[in-house]
């Protein structure tokens, strides 16, 4: 071996002499020779020793010098001392006196003297050993919120209250993402002493915040620690939001300011649930990391069992902001939570959807279907890989277009996409061939399958039985083609499984204007007479945004995209868009369909 391989590392110098005494030409022995004479091989090794050395010798690293722009300013003022007429002093000299160079020197020389650290006040000298323990925390003023039972302007991610039994201000919650959950030093339960020096004692919230509004800068904070209520882990779960929530217009969300406003199919990153009354979460890809309030699922749920209890009828889904009245809540003076005496109905509750034991027909029967309480889905991720086929369903009300929409759809591929044949129990006609138009049974037959539940839609027209067959779907799928589906909105109950996954897509008419403009000028046939053909009656479109209505009030919580089908060209160009998104794309769905 060389001079040049004398500083090599030991360990491995021994190891390649040791092979070379092995008697074998092999191509392993070959290669693994040639790795340990490499050059980059052993620097890395003497890197890594290095680094190992360091860490054995102590733990952590520390500058070599804390004044290393008084060094310089030494060094400039040596070089104005002397002439010399080298590039490489002239280089050093320029470069000594970049501005961005000697900055980066105080930056350097900050962190060496942990000039970062906040500068807290002395203990008292006379302070008594005795005395409660107590902890002074100090945070940079931000926009974040600290509220309690009034309004604040946004301070430092944390929400205060007066506990009812000892009347002292206290930590009520603290907000995950937040300056005071990053600082690790407040927690809920802790009870607040002083504010920038000022006594909080017999002050109410409000006072508090006053004193905060009015800081600058850092805001000083002691407290009494409570003991054993840490912080709690950041929980994992994601959730669909399946209404509208502004928490401008909840009067009894504790801090308005902390609240997150969201909108109906947002994803929401639940952080926490430690509240059994207010939930904090972000928006699921928000720069922001603090979190917000957003009502529990238990406590939304009360909200819609209160707001149908007082109008049964009402479609459009908006809930009464109602909030149940709890003495450890942080929500400000206890107000009636509910316009009637009776409070139970607010009370967390379950209700379970009753099952329908009938063969269904095309009429409307939507009773099973409204006691559905629609709050919260947990979802997951789903990524595309070979053999995942999704379904494509088109939903809406008769005469909105969903069918053209598949059929157009369809005609663009029709090695791709795919409709089932649908079954029917009539004769069949000479000009007709089993298993292209229908899949000709008979009604024995039909009525027997209905009742085993093996087909996702049925009805009956003259009596005549049609449906489609779940086994009709799933033999699509499998084939590696997509299923494209346009069935009446109560098979949605037996679409939306985790064995088909199917991607839902709700097809919504414009406004009523709109809709009779449009379709007028289109010489668009009505779809609710079979007999004859004729144009939409302006009555036929007011029941196109009745049902249209109905639908999304009823099975909204079901749909993953929506398409406002005004023109049909461009309909079809968003639904074609979906179309391929949903094969190539990790999408939102129930978690149940990834586990």
């Amino acid at each position: 071996m060389d001079n040049s391989t004398d500083n090599w590392d030991p360990a491995l110098t021994r190891l390649l002499s040791s092979l070379k005494e092995v008697q074998s030409d092999g191509e392993d022995v070959a290669f693994l020779s040639e790795l340990l004479q490499s050059k980059q091989l052993h620097a890395l090794v003497q890197v890594h020793n290095k680094i190992v050395a360091a860490q054995c010798k102590d733990d952590k690293f520390y500058p070599l010098l804390s004044n290393a722009m008084q060094v310089t300013l030494e060094v400039l003022e040596m070089f104005g001392e002397v002439v010399i007429s080298s590039n490489e002093y002239k280089e050093l000299l320029k470069l000594l006196q970049k501005p961005h160079f000697q900055a980066i020197l105080c930056t350097h020389d900050a962190v060496a003297q942990k000039d970062y650290y906040p500068h807290l006040p002395d203990i008292p000298a006379d302070a008594d050993d005795e005395e409660e323990t107590v902890k002074i925390v100090q945070l940079v003023k931000s926009d974040e919120p600290l509220g309690g039972a009034q309004s604040a302007e946004p301070i430092v991610g944390a929400t205060i209250k007066t506990d009812e039994e000892t009347g002292k201000i206290v930590i009520a919650r603290v907000m995950h993402g937040g300056a005071a959950d990053r600082s690790g030093l407040i927690h809920a339960g802790d009870e607040v002493i002083e504010v920038n020096g000022i006594s909080v004692e017999n002050k109410s919230p409000a006072d508090v915040l006053s004193i905060l509004q009015s800081s600058e800068g850092t805001i000083t904070f002691k407290l009494v620690p409570s003991f054993g209520k840490g912080g709690s882990r950041e929980s994992k779960v994601r959730v669909r939001a399946l209404f509208h929530y502004n928490s401008a217009e909840d009067p009894y969300i504790p801090c308005k300011e902390a609240g997150l406003n969201f909108k109906k199919g947002d994803i929401l990153h639940i952080v926490s649930q430690d509240d059994a009354y207010w939930w904090q979460a972000r928006r699921e890809g928000d720069r922001v990391m603090r979190a917000g309030l957003i009502p529990s699922r238990a406590l939304q749920e009360g909200r819609i069992i209160h707001e149908r209890q007082t109008d049964p009828q009402t479609l459009d889904g908006k809930a009464a902001l109602c909030s149940p009245s709890a003495a450890n809540s942080d929500c400000g003076p206890k107000t009636p939570c509910s316009p009637t005496p009776n409070a139970t109905a607010l009370l967390p509750c379950k209700s379970t959807p009753k099952v329908k034991k009938i063969i269904y027909d095309i009429k409307e029967n939507d009773d099973f279907d409204r006691e559905m309480i629609p709050t919260y889905e947990e979802v997951a991720r789903l990524y595309p890989r070979p053999g995942l086929i999704r379904p494509i369903v088109l939903v809406g009300a008769p005469g909105v277009g969903r069918n053209e929409l598949r059929r157009r759809l369809v005609a663009t591929d029709p090695e791709k996409y795919v409709t089932p044949v649908p079954y029917t129990s009539r004769a069949q006609k000479p000009s007709e061939q089993n298993g292209k138009e229908y899949v000709f049974v008979t009604r024995e037959k039909m009525e027997q399958d209905i009742s085993e539940g093996k087909f996702i839609e049925h009805g009956e027209y003259k009596g005549n039985l049609y449906g489609t067959s779940a086994e009709s779907v799933e033999t699509i799928v499998n084939s590696g083609r997509v299923c494209v589906l346009s069935p009446h909105w109560q098979a949605l109950k037996m679409l939306r499984t985790p064995r088909l996954r199917p991607y839902i897509i709700f097809i919504k008419p414009p406004s009523l204007k709109t809709l009779s403009e449009t379709r007028t000028a289109a010489n668009a046939r009505s779809t609710f007479d079979k007999e004859c053909s004729r144009a939409f009656t302006e009555e036929e479109f007011a029941d196109i945004i009745r049902s249209s209505n109905r639908i999304n009030f009823l099975y909204g919580y079901m749909f993953d995209e929506e398409i406002v089908n005004e023109d049909l060209a461009t309909a079809l160009t968003q639904l074609l868009k979906m179309a391929w998104r949903v094969q190539s794309e990790p999408l939102w769905v129930p978690a149940a369909w990834v586990q």
